[in-house]
């Protein structure tokens, strides 16, 4: 009988399913359901994360599509982050085991030593217009201030608003590609989406520049006719903002170090913190680690707050390539009796539109963070990002990163095993001086059952 289930659920998935995007909620949910043994089972497990507020749920069913359920990801908080002089309780959200506790570790020590430090560099954000265009290129650099004009002007319905609240196109440039790829150029626009994300904007105007070319060149009579053709081939924003940048750091001095491991003095420790971080900025192997746990914190703010995480990285991990290598964020500077730690890093987020206002735990987020203009929140998420990379280095220079993680993830594993609430106090007693292990977990947990 087994098989024949199995065998039926595999000639479902070779079936092509069409039209499920028109199927209503429930009936997309008994389909998938179907691909499993128990459908039953899936069905009222699935039903169990919708939210009880039928309107709310609707809500979360609109931020996407094909939507049946809700996946739930730990909300947590880290106290004590102060920047600039101010005190900030801030929101995280991520499920990987001790990266709420770590950014919680550095900002209570890092409170004990003047806090974090955080700058605005830049806040240009970049979209661009793809075309061809088989003309020669200094006819096209002679028309720029004319064109630039025209673009600009035909945007105008566009960037009104934005304009209001000081922000719009900043620039348009003309890049002659044509060395790389026959009669191929670019319009490379920089915008100031103000509070504002910014990536439906960016895009509505370039989708205009690109129908304005086409016009402005159809228009200009003392070009021959091939000339007066442009090919848009396309026009989207770039998620790369080398000119939106956020710089943060911690400062002490080598004395205020003295305590942070018993097998090393202040100034060993900083020495050693150092290669570790020059490690990260000559190896690629490394590095990529280094800055996979930065955006541990950055990621956890820009879910919290309904910003684009995935936008995020993708700028920072092309930064990291911007001298030709794959490097650390971070670095360290150690002048005379001063350690500093320092992360320079590209962030577009945005505290308006999008998710922001939409997500009911977003906009919660924000208000527990005084709501903050995108410039201050892009330093808040900085700043768990420089968080959690001083507690990870700080960690594999001293104790090492498992001590800490694995007493973290002791709760995963005990529910792994389905430990009760007097085998989980019993286990969290007994490894409080025991390393914590899969195996070594599991074990104990039989020991307490038998």
């Amino acid at each position: 009988m087994r098989n024949q289930q199995q065998a039926s659920m595999k000639r479902k998935r070779d079936i092509i399913i069409k039209g499920f995007s028109k199927l209503l909620k429930e009936e997309k949910l008994k389909l998938v359901a179907e691909y499993f043994e128990n459908p039953g089972e899936v069905i009222s497990l699935l039903k169990s994360f919708w939210h009880t507020d039928e309107s709310q749920q609707k809500l979360f069913d609109e931020f996407s599509e094909n939507t049946i359920t809700n996946f739930y990801i730990p909300y947590g908080i880290s106290p004590n982050v102060i920047i600039n002089g101010r005190n900030y309780l801030v929101p995280m959200v991520i499920e990987e085991s001790s990266v709420v506790a770590a950014a919680s570790a550095a900002a209570k020590f890092w409170s004990e030593r003047g806090g974090f430090h955080a700058e605005i560099v830049d806040v240009k954000k970049i979209g661009q217009v793809h075309f061809s265009w088989s003309g020669k290129p200094e006819t096209l650099s002679q028309l720029m201030p004319q064109l630039k004009e025209y673009l600009i002007q035909s945007a105008k319905p566009i960037t009104a608003n934005m304009e209001k609240r000081g922000g719009g196109v900043l620039d348009i440039e003309l890049v002659n590609m044509t060395d790389k790829l026959e009669n191929y150029f670019q319009l490379l626009v920089t915008f100031d989406t103000r509070d504002s994300m910014g990536a439906n904007f960016i895009n509505s105007v370039l989708e205009e520049f690109g129908q304005s070319l086409r016009h402005f060149l159809s228009e200009q009579i003392q070009l021959s006719i091939e000339e007066r053709q442009v090919e848009i081939i396309m026009a989207i924003l770039s998620n790369y903002t080398p000119e939106c940048v956020v710089k943060t750091w911690v400062e002490c001095s080598i004395d205020e170090l003295e305590n942070v491991d018993e097998k090393l003095s202040g100034i060993a420790f900083a020495r050693k913190f150092e290669k570790a971080v020059k490690i990260a900025q000559i190896d690629t192997y490394r590095a990529t680690t280094h800055n996979k746990g930065i955006y541990n914190g950055i990621d956890a703010v820009a879910i919290a707050t309904g910003n684009d995480f995935r936008a995020i990285e993708a700028a920072g991990h092309t930064y990291a390539s911007r001298n030709g290598h794959y490097e650390s964020l971070s670095r360290v500077e150690i002048d005379q009796n001063t350690f500093r730690f320092i992360l320079e890093v590209p962030l577009a987020l945005g505290t308006v539109g999008g998710l922001t206002s939409l997500h009911p735990l977003a906009r919660q987020s924000l208000e527990l963070l005084g709501n903050p203009t995108a410039n201050e929140l892009m330093m808040i998420a900085a700043v768990m990002g420089l968080a959690n990379n001083f507690s990870a280095v700080k960690s594999l220079t001293t104790i090492g990163i498992q001590a800490g993680h694995m007493k973290m993830h002791l709760f995963n594993i005990l529910n792994h095993f389905k430990a009760s609430e007097a085998e989980k106090s019993a286990a969290v007693d007994h490894f409080k001086d025991q390393k914590v292990s899969f195996s070594s977990v599991g074990k104990y947990i039989a020991s307490l059952r038998s």
